[in-house]
């Protein structure tokens, strides 16, 4: 197993949101990796969220992270993350989006290291 943490990986997800970095998602997003994404809560598999980050139809401006708040939970070879955000984004018509959010990300060990195998983010008022 890599020597790569479960908080490496974490930041290298959101690095590569902000970037639109398809090359180093596919790195760190298990192949059955799902998102419920905190704007409308709908549910997208993983070749659909890189080909939407990728091609800039949802771009990722600003992401946050408060590190020292992650509740970090180790089961096994599974870790759960229970963080915060503050994230601006636009959205494919164009609308932008500013908001805070409190995530639940579930990795998943392998040989190469650690992968993002789910991702739930709920907005905060």
């Amino acid at each position: 197993m890599s020597t790569t943490t479960v908080a490496d990986t974490d930041r290298r997800f959101f690095d590569a949101l902000i970037a639109a970095d398809p090359a180093t998602l596919d790195e760190v997003l298990d192949p059955e990796f799902l998102i419920v994404d905190v704007n409308a809560g709908a549910v997208t598999p993983r070749a659909e969220f890189v080909a939407f980050v990728a091609s800039g139809a949802v771009r990722f401006t600003a992401i946050e992270t408060f590190p020292g708040e992650a509740v970090t939970r180790q089961f096994g070879d599974t870790t759960v993350v229970v963080g915060r955000t503050a994230m601006e984004f636009t959205l494919p018509d164009g609308a932008q989006v500013r908001t805070g959010s409190r995530y639940t990300h579930v990795f998943v060990a392998d040989g190469a290291g650690w992968r993002l195998a789910s991702a739930q983010g709920t907005a905060l008022a």
